[in-house]
């Protein structure tokens, strides 16, 4: 039998489409803003892909939402080793890691985001094999599946005795109270042994300025050029559409979801509600994001604010991907990633789709 642990941050990823750009700390006011708790969901997913292989896993997880919860859910057979005390903590997640390394696992599997990876690494290390499945807003580390369904994917690898190497991946996060005010400042908290299957593992967040000024300025030229009078424009975040924001010498987040009218800022900072009441009021609606580099995702890291609702009120057609070809270079040949917590939605933006690289310069690339 393959001894699988598994840990569920219940916290992670409340911050989110709340646009309080995480949840370390701030569960509380997430929650009372309207966030809906989806860590669960995505283990189920993950869990999902491994239906089949229920009589070959043996299951050690926590109580109640940390993992029982949704295993009684879907049907698993699970020992439950570790019960938390009242609200679940950081603390509760390193005692639940530190029980599963004790008893021996053959893998240990979290879902949580950067600051769950930072708990469950500093009892941990590289003692056992784990695995992250993404379900924060900060997904900087190179310990998670590029999706929930690639996390299950990496499992079903291990269970079914496939050849998997095993490596050891940066653990990173940031400080969120300088993210809140637009401020990356990352650093390195240690190491993690995690099983490598190259199209399903994801790689750490590449940092820096990685563009030159001259390939931004295009970019941000040939959006200019094709803005519509009269459409709401759902400006997401990062460096190459900050650059863009600049160029038209308008205010920006950073880190955030900014709305812009005929080349206006009409809003900053929006949370997923908020841009929902947008779309009500406006007949025609774009969204512009760019690719996170090294990752090569769109969706799904850190503007969970552009929320599965907002992109189906969108339409794919509406997307404007902005990148580098030097970034979708370094991308090796993998494609672009959407993880908007709604299977059928990713399903549907799959497939190829235009990604503005210049001045009228598109290049059709894979997303999945």
């Amino acid at each position: 039998m393959f001894k699988l642990g598994l840990i569920i941050n219940p916290l992670a990823g409340l911050g989110g489409s709340v646009a309080l750009k995480g949840s370390d700390n701030m569960a509380e006011q997430a929650l009372s803003m309207g966030a809906v708790a989806k860590a669960g969901l995505r283990t189920s997913t993950a869990l999902s892909v491994l239906e089949d292989l229920k009589p070959q896993i043996q299951v050690f997880t926590c109580a109640n939402e940390m993992g029982a919860s949704v295993l009684e859910v879907m049907d698993w057979s699970h020992k439950v080793v570790y019960e938390p005390a009242g609200h679940t903590s950081a603390d509760d997640t390193k005692n639940a890691a530190l029980k599963l390394k004790e008893l021996g696992m053959d893998l240990i599997v979290f879902a949580g985001g950067d600051g769950t990876a930072r708990d469950v690494c500093s009892v941990i290390e590289d003692a056992c094999p784990v695995l992250g499945i993404p379900a924060g807003v900060k997904i900087h580390s190179g310990v998670y599946g590029i999706t929930p369904s690639a996390s299950g994917e990496v499992i079903r690898l291990l269970v079914t005795g496939q050849l998997v190497d095993l490596r050891t991946q940066d653990v990173r996060d940031i400080d969120e109270d300088a993210f809140r005010n637009n401020q990356v400042k990352a650093k390195l908290y240690g190491e993690m042994l995690v099983p490598q299957a190259g199209q399903f593992v994801q790689s750490v967040k590449q940092g820096g300025i990685e563009q030159e000024e001259l390939v931004l300025d295009d970019l941000a030229a040939y959006l200019t050029s094709e803005l519509e009078p009269d459409v709401l424009y759902l400006v997401g975040s990062g460096k190459t559409t900050q650059h863009f924001m600049e160029y038209l010498h308008l205010p920006n987040t950073l880190l955030g979801v900014d709305a812009m009218v005929n080349e206006h800022v009409i809003a900053q900072d929006l949370n997923e509600q908020s841009i929902l009441e947008l779309l009500s009021q406006y007949s025609q609606a774009k969204i512009i994001v760019s690719v996170i580099g090294g990752q090569g995702h769109v969706f799904g890291r850190g503007n969970q604010q552009l929320s599965s609702d907002v992109i189906k009120k969108v339409g794919r057609e509406n997307l404007m991907i902005l990148s580098t070809k030097t970034k979708l270079s370094h991308l090796e040949g993998r494609p672009l990633i959407a993880d908007t917590s709604d299977v059928e939605l990713d399903k549907a933006l799959a497939g190829h789709i235009e990604v503005i690289t210049g001045y009228q310069d598109k290049v059709l690339y894979p997303i999945q």
